[in-house]
């Protein structure tokens, strides 16, 4: 047992190791870049010096935006105007999510903030993503973003001045983006339509993107990887200390592969197995360490005790995530290399959905500067005298804001 322990640890290390290292590459080249750009870099201040961004001007994609747009004239006006509508669909739903987050965030235990970093590291707080998952999807949203807002306005003859790489700093370089850069005089002058529909078009694209790839996810890729995998017993994620798992000495990352002599193949036969047991009742349970290439196997007898939330049914006390593997009928014809290509491929355009979805459907929030506080500020400019629109997007900006700082500040404190 001892010896499994340190293996599985043994491979979480390599694999921390090796995202640490990747990781640390990523923001020494990032900070390399910056310094030798130093002189082209211009400084947009929100916070500063806690909180800003680089800009490094280019004129990358500005003649393919200008092509598309003449080429496409009048899908793009469609989907531009749909975009209008969508953007202020999207501002209500993440308005009401932020509001009712703020709310259950004091009243309700369990609550976590409804807005978080992503972060290719894990820390409190923030959302992880893999590191080459982070790289690719970070820079495929903000080009995605970026060049629509760019395409729509060139539909509507405002010259973009220029494109190019954003870099947003919480004291030092963080989060790569991108931006174009239209003619804000130009931009003013244009009707309340057409700049809404400017301001729209990056989160509106986003969120296109996120439900292409949700549908490849469902009706391609899954399916695809369906073929060429296996589900193998479900895979111990945390065992709570003073239960029937720790006090048998089952260890996290170890997988069920049989209870009382049943197959355990899946989260439903497991939860099945247990629900054939009183409490009280001692149990043999097998599981093998698949993070050993031996895959040495280890019989524990746990003691049930009496479930939490419903004293009729057993409890081991952990939590389990569905184990799956290549099918030996896959990897005797092509090898693993082909079937974890393909499981890599999901896992991008998984985190390629929900971070466009999410990310798109943050960008509405209506607080400046972001493209739905952009839109609730020309509304206002259009229907109220300036002194009055310009203290209301103040108001409004600032309410948003700390509905969504103090919940994170809460919940880290907390």
């Amino acid at each position: 047992m001892q010896e499994m322990q340190e293996q599985s640890a043994s491979c979480k290390e390599e694999k921390m190791k090796y995202e640490t290292l990747l990781t640390l590459f990523f923001f020494i080249f990032l900070i390399g870049f910056l310094y030798l750009k130093r002189k082209k870099l211009r400084i947009q201040k929100i916070l500063y010096p806690v909180l800003y961004m680089f800009l490094y001007r280019t004129k990358l994609g500005l003649k393919e935006m200008d092509g598309l747009a003449k080429r496409y004239p009048r899908i793009l006006g469609t989907l531009a105007t749909s975009g209008i509508f969508m953007g202020f669909i999207g501002m209500c739903f993440i308005a009401y999510s932020l509001i009712d987050n703020f709310i259950k965030t004091f009243f309700v235990a369990s609550t976590v903030p409804g807005v978080a970093l992503v972060l290719p590291f894990d820390v409190k707080g923030a959302i992880h993503v893999p590191i080459m998952y982070w790289i690719l999807c970070i820079f495929i949203i903000a080009i995605v973003h970026e060049f629509s807002h760019g395409v729509v306005a060139k539909l509507h003859k405002i010259p973009v001045k220029s494109s190019g790489f954003a870099f947003l700093c919480i004291l030092i370089p963080i989060i790569p983006a991108a931006f174009v850069e239209p003619d804000d005089k130009k931009l003013a002058k244009k009707t309340l339509k057409e700049q809404l529909s400017v301001f729209a078009a990056g989160p509106f694209s986003n969120i296109i993107l996120a439900f292409i790839c949700l549908g490849l996810l469902f009706y391609a890729l899954t399916p695809a990887a369906g073929s060429v995998i296996e589900s193998n017993g479900v895979t111990i994620t945390a065992i709570t200390d003073g239960q029937p798992a720790a006090m048998a000495g089952m260890n996290i990352d170890e997988t069920i592969i049989s209870i009382q002599g049943t197959d355990i193949n899946d989260i439903s036969s497991f939860i099945d197995s247990l629900d054939d047991v009183k409490p009280g009742e001692t149990i043999s349970i097998k599981t093998e360490n698949k993070k050993d290439k031996k895959y040495k196997e280890t019989v524990y007898y746990p003691k049930l005790s009496t479930h939490p939330d419903n004293t009729s049914r057993s409890y081991l006390g952990v939590n389990v995530i569905q184990s799956t593997g290549i099918k030996p009928s896959v990897s005797d014809k092509v090898g693993n290399i082909l079937p974890k290509g393909l499981l890599w491929i999901v896992g991008l355009f998984y985190w390629l959905f929900l971070l466009n979805l999410g990310i798109g459907l943050f960008n509405l929030a209506p607080l400046g500067p972001l493209d739905g506080g952009r839109m609730m500020k020309v509304i206002f400019e259009k229907y109220f005298s300036q002194k009055i629109a310009k203290a209301a997007f103040k108001y409004v900006s600032l309410t948003f804001l700390a509905l969504i700082l103090i919940p994170l500040l809460y919940n880290f404190i907390r």
